[in-house]
């Protein structure tokens, strides 16, 4: 039985082998998994075959199990500001292939770097027409906007995405992390976007981020958890981490804060999120 009201899951590279193989491993231990899925141009990649997506299908029915799926490059618009550029080739071949395994989310990074520092308004205006024509695009090809989770990232004011979403129905990833890399607060953050909010990750910083959460001031791992479990957040948790230590000490850490919280908030009955 889930201890939490939300779906806690973690990536697809938590042990050195494949993605089914991986898939395998934590079945049973999460409820969603990050499908992390690389393409680089004339070389390899990991989008899994025809008899792979329908091994994880099988895998998902069978122990209640969801998908989400992080994008493999920062979605834009080519310079002419037509939909040919390599981000949206390989979101559409990354999504023809895994359609069929229904997921949750397509997490996405909208490429911000050009206006990232620059302040004139026509500069400002295009890059903001492209992205959201960018996620036009792209939501056709999942059936609508609201699959996509477009994703903070660090180094970016909190605020950056805010007009571009003020002007499509997509979703949102907050990612904790990159606040707490960013020494942002993720509860405040979190208050304002957890109504569009359909995955949330999670990983420590210790000599880098997508560390254990073992790495978090447990007060800071605490006060995220509260609000979480406060608000009966219903969307996806992923502990973003490449590692089985990260993953196993990450999972501890969530466990221990999380049975401080439910002591003041139990858990609520279970309903289906509107995320």
């Amino acid at each position: 039985m889930n201890p939490y009201p939300f779906r806690l899951g973690t990536t697809s590279y938590v042990i050195p082998a494949d993605i089914v193989t991986n898939v395998r491993y934590l079945a049973g231990k999460v409820l969603d998994v990050e499908l992390v899925l690389f393409e680089v141009d004339d070389g390899p990649n990991n989008l899994p075959a025809n008899s792979e997506i329908a091994e994880l299908a099988a895998i998902a029915r069978g122990c209640d199990l969801t998908y989400t799926v992080h994008l493999p490059l920062d979605l834009r618009l080519a310079d002419d500001g037509f939909s040919r550029h390599a981000s949206l080739d390989k979101a559409r071949r990354v999504i023809d292939c895994t359609l069929p395994l229904d997921p949750w989310a397509y997490v996405l990074h909208l490429d911000g770097k050009t206006v990232l520092n620059r302040s004139d308004p026509e500069s400002l205006r295009r890059w903001r027409d492209q992205a959201v024509r960018a996620l036009e695009l792209v939501g056709q090809w999942v059936g609508g906007p609201q699959p996509l989770a477009v994703e903070n990232l660090e180094g970016y004011p909190p605020d950056f995405y805010d007009s571009v979403l003020t002007r499509i129905a997509v979703s949102r990833t907050v990612d904790v992390g990159h606040l707490w890399l960013d020494g942002c607060d993720p509860v405040a953050y979190l208050k304002n976007a957890l109504p569009r909010t359909r995955v949330i990750h999670l990983h420590g910083v210790g000599t880098r981020d997508h560390q254990s959460l073992a790495h978090v001031p447990p007060e800071k791992l605490r006060a995220v958890l509260d609000l979480l479990i406060r608000f009966d957040y219903r969307g996806v948790v992923t502990v973003e981490v490449f590692g089985e230590d990260d993953f196993l000490t990450s999972l501890t850490a969530i466990a221990q804060a999380a049975d401080m919280q439910n002591e003041k908030f139990p858990p609520s009955p279970r309903k289906e999120s509107s995320a």
